[in-house]
């Protein structure tokens, strides 16, 4: 930088080789006096910042508009003015999930427990008994909305349907008392009198052990078990993004074989940038949706959808680009990719949405 005061000495203060030039040769810093101005300390980060900004929006216009492109520089070994792919993986999936968790948040649902009495009303009862006994079919949707009606002594049981139920706020149905034991004491009590080859085995024990705890704590409040659950389970998405990339680049491996001149690390390469793509159609993705709920514009539905089928679109041409290899042999490996995707995906959600289950 042109503010930044040389060191007169050609010693590296980071690695301590010799210097020749504004730049050590071994790790790159600047030869540069360690005491600074506040001027050249913001001066120093405003360049840094301005720096990275552009590389990144560079990049990031790259690979929009070119799809596969940037892999290619990459293992071109042209990779100085473009950002790395890592790098641009962290910055960009760090915003998209600061977005994603800021529009999507888990609200504590209504819980139906069954059917709940209430104390008799003579008044309530004897209008109920004339709708039943009217036989008019305009009142069957009021029948309908007040649920159907018993009489047990001098109650009137009405079933949960009867409650006039908030719009937009979940119902869901849940038992968490439905285990035999009240404490894992108790089911251990009970395990020690049975044969050994009668005992329950390690996943099923771990099973009642969980359903014991989830009772305890969750019993007089089943909603936020549910919220807690879908909580920590959305928060789990990063890692799951993270660990299906190493095992999609063994998919692309496996697909490429024959392509000796392709390494493990260079489909690994090509995900990054494939990942980064998603993570920028989905922020437009959501986006849109806000605007469809907000101000009701029910046209940007064929904005989404057009964007669903650019993504796919763009999967197949990055294949094509970087692989490549004949239109017909692309499609094909693009529709095997698709299918492992949706099997991988769900065996990955499953896996840590039993995992959440059992750290919550």
């Amino acid at each position: 930088m042109s503010n930044t005061r040389q060191r007169k000495e050609k010693n590296c203060l980071n690695c301590n080789a010799e210097v020749i030039g504004k730049y050590c040769h071994q790790c790159g810093q600047e030869n540069r006096e360690p005491k600074e101005s506040i001027w050249e300390f913001l001066s120093h980060f405003l360049h840094d910042l301005t720096h990275f900004d552009g590389k990144f929006f560079g990049t990031v216009t790259t690979l929009i508009r070119k799809p596969g492109f940037l892999s290619a520089e990459y293992l071109r070994g042209r990779r100085a003015r473009y950002l790395h792919p890592v790098r641009m993986y962290i910055f960009t999936s760090a915003i998209f999930f600061i977005i994603f968790f800021a529009l999507f948040r888990v609200q504590k649902p209504v819980i139906d427990s069954g059917l709940k009495k209430i104390p008799n009303d003579s008044a309530i009862a004897d209008i109920l008994d004339r709708v039943d006994s009217l036989q008019d079919p305009d009142l069957d949707s009021l029948r309908n909305k007040f649920g159907k009606k018993r009489k047990s002594g001098k109650q009137v049981i009405f079933s949960n349907d009867s409650i006039v139920k908030p719009q937009n706020v979940p119902r869901i149905q849940i038992g968490l008392d439905n285990s035999d034991y009240s404490s894992k004491n108790e089911y251990d009590s009970v395990q020690r009198t049975l044969p050994s080859g009668e005992k329950d085995r390690w996943l099923k024990r771990n099973i009642i052990y969980r359903q014991i705890e989830l009772t305890r704590r969750f019993k007089e409040d089943k909603g936020g078990l549910i919220k807690d659950l879908l909580d920590k389970f959305m928060h789990t998405f990063p890692y799951l993004l993270f660990v299906s990339l190493p095992l999609f680049a063994f998919y692309f491996k496996l697909l490429y074989i024959r392509r000796k001149q392709f390494y493990y690390i260079d489909h690994g390469v090509f995900l990054l940038h494939l990942y980064v793509f998603i993570f920028l159609l989905l922020l437009v993705f959501f986006g849109l949706g806000r605007l469809i709920y907000y101000l009701n514009w029910k046209f940007l539905v064929f904005a989404q959808v057009a964007l669903i089928i650019y993504g796919l679109y763009y999967n197949y041409r990055a294949m094509r680009n970087f692989y490549e290899q004949r239109r017909a042999k692309t499609i094909f490996k693009f529709l095997i990719v698709q299918f492992l995707s949706l099997f991988s995906f769900f065996f990955l959600f499953l896996f840590f949405f039993i995992l959440t289950v059992f750290r919550i």
